[in-house]
Protein backbone atom coordinates (compact mmCIF):
# COMPACT_ATOMS: atom_id res chain seq x y z
CA UNK A 1 0.00 0.00 0.00
CA UNK A 2 2.95 2.64 0.61
CA UNK A 3 3.99 2.12 -2.81
CA UNK A 4 1.22 2.68 -4.22
CA UNK A 5 0.72 6.02 -2.37
CA UNK A 6 4.42 7.28 -3.27
CA UNK A 7 3.52 6.80 -6.50
CA UNK A 8 1.02 8.62 -6.64
CA UNK A 9 2.69 11.45 -4.74
CA UNK A 10 5.28 11.32 -8.09
CA UNK A 11 2.73 11.51 -10.29
CA UNK A 12 0.90 14.88 -9.27
CA UNK A 13 4.52 16.16 -8.89
CA UNK A 14 5.09 15.68 -12.22
CA UNK A 15 1.65 16.59 -14.07
CA UNK A 16 2.12 20.27 -14.69
CA UNK A 17 -0.87 21.82 -16.31
CA UNK A 18 -1.41 23.91 -19.44
CA UNK A 19 -2.87 27.26 -18.82
CA UNK A 20 -5.35 28.50 -21.33
CA UNK A 21 -5.00 32.73 -21.47
CA UNK A 22 -7.37 35.73 -23.13
CA UNK A 23 -4.94 39.00 -24.40
CA UNK A 24 -6.22 42.12 -26.46
CA UNK A 25 -3.91 43.35 -28.17
CA UNK A 26 -4.40 47.24 -28.36
CA UNK A 27 -0.62 48.34 -29.48
CA UNK A 28 2.81 46.43 -30.57
CA UNK A 29 3.62 47.06 -26.89
CA UNK A 30 1.68 44.13 -26.15
CA UNK A 31 3.65 41.18 -28.10
CA UNK A 32 6.59 41.17 -25.19
CA UNK A 33 4.48 40.05 -22.86
CA UNK A 34 2.88 37.45 -25.36
CA UNK A 35 6.14 36.65 -26.70
CA UNK A 36 7.00 35.49 -22.93
CA UNK A 37 3.87 33.35 -22.29
CA UNK A 38 4.28 31.54 -25.34
CA UNK A 39 7.67 30.55 -24.18
CA UNK A 40 6.25 29.07 -20.68
CA UNK A 41 4.09 26.98 -22.94
CA UNK A 42 0.37 28.94 -22.43
CA UNK A 43 -2.71 28.44 -24.71
CA UNK A 44 -3.17 32.24 -25.91
CA UNK A 45 -6.21 33.46 -27.61
CA UNK A 46 -5.24 36.75 -28.77
CA UNK A 47 -8.18 39.54 -29.70
CA UNK A 48 -6.66 41.95 -32.47
CA UNK A 49 -9.88 43.92 -32.85
CA UNK A 50 -8.94 47.17 -31.01
CA UNK A 51 -5.37 47.24 -32.76
CA UNK A 52 -7.38 46.49 -36.23
CA UNK A 53 -9.61 49.46 -35.92
CA UNK A 54 -6.73 51.77 -34.49
CA UNK A 55 -3.82 50.91 -37.52
CA UNK A 56 -3.95 47.90 -40.06
CA UNK A 57 -0.65 48.19 -40.87
CA UNK A 58 0.60 48.02 -37.52
CA UNK A 59 -1.77 45.19 -37.01
CA UNK A 60 -0.18 43.37 -40.20
CA UNK A 61 3.68 43.80 -38.53
CA UNK A 62 2.31 42.49 -35.03
CA UNK A 63 0.55 39.32 -36.69
CA UNK A 64 3.80 38.85 -38.81
CA UNK A 65 5.94 39.24 -35.46
CA UNK A 66 4.02 36.88 -33.86
CA UNK A 67 3.80 34.05 -36.39
CA UNK A 68 8.01 34.60 -36.26
CA UNK A 69 8.11 34.12 -32.43
CA UNK A 70 5.51 31.15 -32.41
CA UNK A 71 7.74 29.49 -35.17
CA UNK A 72 10.76 30.38 -33.10
CA UNK A 73 8.92 28.48 -29.89
CA UNK A 74 8.19 25.73 -32.13
CA UNK A 75 4.30 27.08 -31.30
CA UNK A 76 1.49 26.54 -33.88
CA UNK A 77 -0.54 30.21 -34.71
CA UNK A 78 -3.77 30.60 -36.37
CA UNK A 79 -6.49 32.29 -37.26
CA UNK A 80 -9.67 32.00 -35.43
CA UNK A 81 -12.58 33.88 -37.30
CA UNK A 82 -12.02 37.62 -38.08
CA UNK A 83 -11.29 38.88 -34.76
CA UNK A 84 -8.95 36.76 -32.86
CA UNK A 85 -5.67 34.55 -32.97
CA UNK A 86 -4.87 31.22 -31.00
CA UNK A 87 -1.31 30.15 -30.17
CA UNK A 88 -0.39 26.61 -28.56
CA UNK A 89 2.36 25.00 -26.98
CA UNK A 90 4.65 22.46 -29.18
CA UNK A 91 2.49 19.98 -27.55
CA UNK A 92 -0.55 20.87 -28.99
CA UNK A 93 -1.52 21.27 -32.81
CA UNK A 94 -3.98 23.32 -34.29
CA UNK A 95 -6.31 21.44 -37.14
CA UNK A 96 -6.05 23.40 -40.43
CA UNK A 97 -7.94 21.92 -42.99
CA UNK A 98 -6.42 22.10 -46.46
CA UNK A 99 -8.36 24.55 -48.78
CA UNK A 100 -8.64 23.22 -52.83
CA UNK A 101 -8.03 26.45 -54.55
CA UNK A 102 -9.02 24.78 -57.79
Amino acid sequence: MREKISFLIIMQKQENPTYLKAITIRDSSDVHSIKEDIKKGIILILRVTPLAQKDVDQLRKVVEELYSIAKTADADIARLGEERIIVTPSSIKIWKPEYDLK
